[in-house]
C-alpha cells in the first residue's frame, strides 16, 4: 500500500483539513493491519507517546495511575521489536486485524498546543482474528495529537480508550490497538 497523495506531498497550508487527517488515520490503520510496524514507526515523532489508560480512570495521569500501556518512543520501538520477533508467542502467528475508523473530529484550537499541532478524536473498531480463538472486537476512541513536521503529519501522542467494562474478556492486547 502506498501513502495517499495528500500524505506524500507537503502540506501547503498551516493546518490540514479533516479529509487530510482522515486519510492519515486510515493510512495508519492500514499499516497496523498489514503489520508494517517499521513503516508505522515512521509516522511517529521522536518524542511520541502511546497510552492505553485503564477504563475505570480514562482521564488518569500515567505517572500515578496504572495504565495498560504507557510508552514513550523508546518503549514503543522496543514493543515493535518484540512483536516482530518470531519467538513472541503472544503474536506468533500474527493476529489478523481490521481497523475501522469513524467520526473523525478535529478539536478546536485552544492555544494550549503549539501552532504546528492539533488534537483529533475518532472512534474505532478493531476486529482481531487468531487461530483457535473467537473473533475479538475492540471498540473505543482514539485521541491523537498530530504535529506537522517538515510539512508532513506525524503522531506526537496516541491515546487509545477501550470501551469495555472489564478487559479480561477481551483476551491479550499484545497487538497495537
Amino acid at each position: 500500500m502506498t501513502m495517499p497523495n495528500t500524505l506524500m506531498t507537503k502540506l501547503t497550508h498551516t493546518m490540514p483539513s479533516r479529509s487530510e487527517v482522515e486519510d492519515f488515520l486510515f493510512y495508519e490503520a492500514a499499516l497496523l493491519d498489514e503489520w508494517r510496524l517499521d513503516d508505522w514507526l515512521g509516522l511517529l515523532t521522536e518524542d511520541a507517546s502511546y497510552r492505553v489508560p485503564p477504563n475505570d480512570t480514562p482521564q488518569g495521569d500515567h505517572r500515578d495511575t496504572l495504565f495498560t500501556v504507557a510508552d514513550d518512543i523508546r518503549r514503543i520501538r522496543a514493543r515493535v521489536t518484540r512483536l516482530k520477533d518470531r519467538n513472541a508467542h503472544a503474536e506468533y502467528p500474527l493476529s489478523r486485524t481490521r481497523r475501522m475508523i469513524a467520526n473523525v473530529r478535529l478539536l478546536p484550537m485552544t492555544g494550549a498546543l503549539p501552532d504546528n499541532e492539533l488534537e483529533v478524536l475518532s472512534n474505532y473498531v478493531v476486529y482481531r482474528f487468531r487461530r483457535e480463538e473467537r473473533i475479538r472486537e475492540y471498540v473505543g476512541q482514539y485521541r491523537h495529537r498530530l504535529r506537522i513536521v517538515d510539512g508532513q503529519l506525524r503522531i506526537a501522542a496516541r491515546t487509545v480508550l477501550i470501551d469495555a467494562h472489564e478487559l479480561g474478556s477481551l483476551g491479550s492486547v499484545s497487538f497495537i490497538l
